[in-house]
């Protein structure tokens, strides 16, 4: 095993496991959401309200540190410089709280106006209750981009797990405010919820701060520096990477003005499928690409040969794991959202809406994997331009084909009378492009429509046009990109199998729970089992890892 492999599955394994953990406790939020609003007004409002002032934390939080601070203060550590680190550290911490403090007071004041641009489709109650929760969220969120300075300062020191566990804490402030305030009575779910945003980001962000200040000699020094050449530098790149990404965030908030057009549910029911569609993506292509971002950093001048083969082992790994995933999601998405989400408020017919999304976005978990560590190359090369100008194109590429396909399948509703579940409008064969009836919007319960498929579609073009023009990039650089790192054809043919196989063992077992759990076991073992007979390094490096633990047999207390 090379060492670029080996140093590669350490850290992004310490990536992976916080990730993993704070997406699981995402899943048990959004189910005790399910439970209390399923999808009806007050999810709508939900969703739409946190996305509002996700742009603060979008705009200034960890995609834009990662691009402009982690860089430069990884290289000050690397060379032992920690004084200028820690000065460079305080100074753009500074800045940040001057910017986001003065955004959140920006946000709170323009709730109204902010809601109806973003929201136009928006009425009525749903409206109100949207505007209200954008005034409540908006300092949670900007405590939030403070937590992402502090994984900036943990990540450059190799410290991956407590950053992207943080995140936990978030979650688990949603829950206690929706199962202490929301269950009782207190306050509406919706509200209470909104309330444990605000509580999240305090917690997420304190836990991180005493490890930070130990990395930074035992003190956060704040400052507004603006003259050292490394705050400089920082800023150089830091403002570029915001008007770039501002431009992505606006064009990606217009997926939520478009879906507030659609009927009442649309907006929740893309929430609740997101967060399957991107659990994958977080785990095995954010953890691969942010425990490579400090390390491509430090192999840039080392030539094209270093940075060649840990892309390519960085493109195995999480293709390794997200092919099986779409094989799962191909088979099991429906009964994965019946198992986490079906009950309370969420339907049978919530629980059909919510799958068909899920199994659409499953097509873009390869070339959405790929791309978050294309960028990080990208990065690493001082080049933060490029992946925000892409990202732009994706999101017009999504709009462009999401826009006619939402309003075409927005006019099909689930009917679990009907054997195939859908039916059109009124009974209505021909569909037409049409907008939707406002009576449909005013509604305050969900009205099982199904233009989220289309938005989801478009999705899924957008994120195989952004891996195309990385890929593009980086080739005219001198760079060799291969999809799946020179295993793709051997991961498809192994997924393929698994569906085969699953599909013939879905049919046999009755219970929500087993629905999941026996086929996902069958098809995950003959997935891997295809996997180490066509020598896919990932898999026989997982085998032998589980064979040697065996071998070794459980630790000792004294062992480290």
């Amino acid at each position: 095993m090379s060492d670029e492999a080996s140093s590669l599955r350490r850290h992004s394994s310490l990536v992976a496991a916080g990730i993993g953990l704070s997406r699981l406790s995402g899943l048990v939020r959004d189910a005790v959401l399910a439970f209390f609003l399923g999808a009806n007004v007050g999810a709508d409002a939900f969703r739409a309200a946190l996305k509002i002032p996700n742009l603060l934390q979008n705009l200034l939080g960890e995609g834009v540190l990662s691009a402009s601070f982690i860089p430069s203060y990884s290289r000050l550590v690397h060379e032992g410089r920690e004084r200028e680190a820690a000065h460079l550290a305080g100074a753009v911490l500074g800045l940040l709280l001057v910017v986001a403090g003065a955004l959140t007071l920006t946000g709170v004041l323009a709730a109204r106006p902010l809601t109806r641009l973003l929201t136009p489709g928006f009425v009525g109650e749903r409206f109100e209750l949207t505007v209200l929760l954008v005034r409540i969220m908006f300092p949670g969120i900007g405590v939030l981009v403070i937590s992402a300075w502090c994984l900036g300062v943990l990540n450059s020191h190799r410290r991956f797990f407590l950053s992207y566990v943080a995140p936990v804490l978030w979650n688990t402030g949603i829950l206690a405010s929706l199962i202490g305030l929301g269950a009782t009575a207190v306050l509406d779910p919706a509200l209470a919820a909104g309330v444990g945003v605000v509580l999240g980001g305090l917690l997420q962000t304190a836990v991180q701060v005493p490890a930070v200040r130990r990395l930074l000699g035992g003190r956060i020094r704040l400052s507004l520096d603006t003259t050292s050449a490394h705050v400089r530098r920082v800023l150089a790149a830091f403002w570029p990477i915001v008007l770039g990404r501002g431009v992505v965030q606006v064009a990606a908030l217009l997926d939520l003005v478009v879906a507030s057009l659609l009927a009442v549910g649309a907006v929740a029911v893309l929430g609740y499928a997101q967060t399957l569609y991107l659990l994958p993506i977080a785990l095995f292509g954010m953890s691969v690409a942010a425990a490579e971002l400090p390390e491509l950093s430090r192999l840039d001048e080392r030539g094209h040969e270093a940075l060649t083969r840990r892309l390519d082992a960085g493109l195995a790994r999480g293709s390794f794991f997200v092919v099986g995933t779409t094989a799962g999601f191909w088979v099991l998405g429906g009964s994965l959202v019946a198992l986490l989400y079906g009950r309370g408020e969420f339907d049978r017919a919530t629980v059909v809406q919510v799958g068909a999304v899920v199994v659409v976005y499953s097509f873009a978990l390869v070339p959405s994997t790929a791309s978050r560590l294309l960028q990080s190359v990208l990065y690493a090369g001082g080049d933060a331009r490029t992946p925000a100008v892409i990202a732009a194109l994706r999101v017009t590429m999504s709009l462009s084909i999401g826009l006619p396909l939402m309003l075409l399948f927005d006019q099909l509703v689930v009917d679990l009378s009907r054997p195939a579940n859908f039916r059109t409008a009124d009974d209505v064969e021909q569909i037409a492009l049409r907008l939707v009836d406002p009576a449909l919007r005013e509604a305050t319960t969900n009205q099982l429509r199904l233009g989220a498929i289309g938005l989801a579609m478009g999705a899924v073009a957008g994120s195989v046009l952004e891996y195309l023009l990385l890929r593009w990039r980086l080739r005219r650089r001198g760079f060799r990109v291969r999809l799946g790192g020179g295993t793709l054809g051997r991961l498809m043919v192994a997924g393929l199998l698994a569906v085969f196989v699953m599909r013939r063992v879905v049919p046999q077992v009755q219970g929500a729970l087993v629905d999941v759990v026996v086929p996902g076991v069958v098809g995950g073992l003959t997935y891997l089992g295809v996997c180490v007979v066509l020598r896919v390094p990932e898999a026989r490096a997982l085998v032998d890892g589980v064979t040697r633990r065996r071998r070794r047999g459980p630790r000792t207390p004294e062992e480290p």
